[in-house]
C-alpha cells in the first residue's frame, strides 16, 4: 500500500480560489472527515470543509478522481477553497492530521509517472 500524500497544488500569492490536493489509497477516506460527505466520481459538489473540533474552516468545491482516472493515476481529491494561505495550511494540516503526509515537490508528478500517465519527458 502507497501512502496518501496532500499538498497545496496553487502558488502562493494573491488569488480567489486555492488547491488543497490529496494523493492515494486513503484520499477519499481523508476527505469524508473534512467534508462530513461521500464524494462521487467525477462530481463537483459545493461543500463546507470542518477542523478536528467539528468547526466550519471555509467551504468551496470537493472534487473526486477515481484511479485511474486522475493525474496520478491513485484517487485524487481536490478540495478547492478560497485563496487565503491561511485557510490553504489549515486545510492541509486537517488532511495530514488524519492521514496523509506532505507530498515532497514533484511527488504528484512522480506518481503520474509510475503509473504510465506521463512519460519521463512529460515528468
Amino acid at each position: 500500500m502507497i501512502d496518501t500524500i496532500a499538498a497545496i497544488a496553487t502558488p502562493s500569492g494573491r488569488g480567489g480560489v486555492g488547491i488543497v490536493r490529496i494523493s492515494g489509497d486513503n484520499a477519499t477516506i481523508i476527505s469524508e472527515k473534512i467534508i462530513q460527505q461521500s464524494l462521487r466520481p467525477r462530481e463537483a459538489i459545493f461543500t463546507k470543509f470542518y477542523d478536528l473540533e467539528n468547526r466550519e474552516v471555509d467551504e468551496g468545491i470537493a472534487l473526486y478522481f477515481q484511479n485511474p482516472h486522475s493525474f496520478t493515476g491513485e484517487d485524487v481529491i481536490e478540495l478547492q477553497a478560497h485563496g487565503s494561505p491561511i485557510v490553504l495550511d489549515q486545510l492541509l494540516q486537517i488532511a495530514i492530521h488524519y492521514g496523509a503526509r506532505l507530498a515532497r515537490p514533484g511527488e504528484f508528478s512522480e506518481r503520474a509517472f509510475l503509473n504510465k500517465k506521463i512519460d519521463l519527458t512529460q515528468a
